[in-house]
């Protein structure tokens, strides 16, 4: 495995840990996790890549080895502004190469179109978005909303970092053991009673209090300026919140078609953790894409 290295900056107030491969030199890359991930999760896709790059890969707030805010809410534009501060840390001048997973993905598309300038390439790896509401279901979020904050939201513990992997593997039975293994010791550590406990805020299971509001999201993702590849996985799980998977895709295609410079294409044999499956053609994918003149 390529080495990586830890930098502990200060984005908006919060200890914000951000996770690098290859020399500060080589051209950069940033790689976005998606929701209940960690940075390392892009280990395998980084080992595959054939030129030198300087990947950097936050942990989002509240993920990883990034502070929490301490919050009962997380609030979506939140993840733009730190994304913008740490691009200005790290890029301030040069428009950069994007890439994001899940909900990573739907992050890096948004604020690609708030900030069309600083986005050279942008990759969105399954970022499909949720399905369209309807306002008449605002009331019913929000009550539901309110009887969450009532009782303190938790995440489970483990009494191994083998019963992490186990975990881990339950949900993607793609993974190698050894894949599994490595991705347990960054996602879960052992506190002070040896239990592993998931290194994720459990506020983060809350649904909040706002609907989805499509039309806004695809307001900005027409404004995208930079060529994007847009990466599907064959076995995506994506229809579990997208809805039926005949009607889904017609929608996905529809908010797919603005985007003014699109490529789409598939991994197969893979799951919505696509960059765990098949993390060579993956790789080779966003190279080439990358590196297009």
């Amino acid at each position: 495995m390529k080495p990586s290295r830890s930098e502990f900056i200060t984005v908006r107030g919060l200890r914000y840990h951000l996770r690098h491969w290859g020399e500060p030199g080589a051209p950069k890359l940033f790689m976005m996790h998606g929701w209940m991930d960690v940075s390392a999760s892009f280990q395998f896709v980084v080992d595959c890549l054939q030129k030198e790059w300087h990947v950097i890969a936050p942990d989002w707030r509240g993920f990883g080895l990034t502070e929490a805010p301490g919050t009962d809410t997380y609030w979506f534009a939140d993840y733009m502004g730190d994304l913008d501060a740490i691009l200005r840390h790290c890029s301030p001048e040069e428009p950069v190469n994007l890439v994001g997973h899940s909900m990573g993905g739907n992050v890096v598309c948004q604020y690609a179109g708030v900030r069309p300038q600083r986005i050279r390439r942008l990759v969105n790896l399954e970022g499909f978005g949720m399905a369209a509401v309807d306002p008449d279901q605002a009331p019913g979020r929000i009550e539901k909303w309110l009887d969450e904050l009532k009782q303190p939201l938790t995440l489970r513990a483990y009494d191994s970092q083998g019963k992490v992997a186990a975990r881990l593997q339950k949900t993607n039975p793609r993974l190698s053991d050894e894949r599994a293994a490595f991705l347990a010791a960054h996602w879960a550590a052992p506190d002070s009673n040896g239990q592993w406990k998931v290194l994720g805020d459990p506020v983060h299971k809350g649904r909040g209090p706002l609907l989805y509001r499509v039309d806004e999201v695809l307001a900005c993702w027409k404004r995208v300026t930079a060529p994007v590849l847009w990466v599907e996985a064959d076995d995506t799980t994506a229809w579990k919140w997208m809805g039926p998977k005949d009607v889904a895709r017609i929608e996905v295609d529809r908010r797919i078609a603005h985007f003014p410079d699109v490529r789409t294409a598939m991994i197969h044999d893979a799951g919505h953790m696509l960059h765990h499956d098949q993390p060579e053609e993956l790789a080779a994918m966003i190279e080439d894409f990358l590196l297009m003149p």
